[in-house]
């Protein structure tokens, strides 16, 4: 399976959490080196996390289920 299938399979069960709060992740991409870039959406928009998604808990969701993700970073 390729990264950005096992980041958008990890992203989907964020998701429901998130939805849970009123927001939402929407992954944009993933670079070769492992950059994760995606956009939070509804609640997470207007939270001070938005702009740290590895604060919020997405990163290390992430790094524990997928070793090749360096990082997440939000995008508008």
């Amino acid at each position: 399976m390729s990264l950005q299938k096992q980041v958008q399979a990890v992203l989907e069960k964020v998701s429901v959490h998130l939805q849970g709060h009123g927001g939402d992740v929407e992954l944009v991409d993933v670079t070769e080196d492992g950059t994760v870039q995606v956009r939070l959406k509804k609640g997470c928009q207007g939270c001070p996390m938005a702009k740290h998604p590895g604060c919020g808990g997405i990163e290390g969701w992430l790094k524990a289920e997928i070793p090749e993700v360096r990082a997440v970073i939000a995008v508008d």
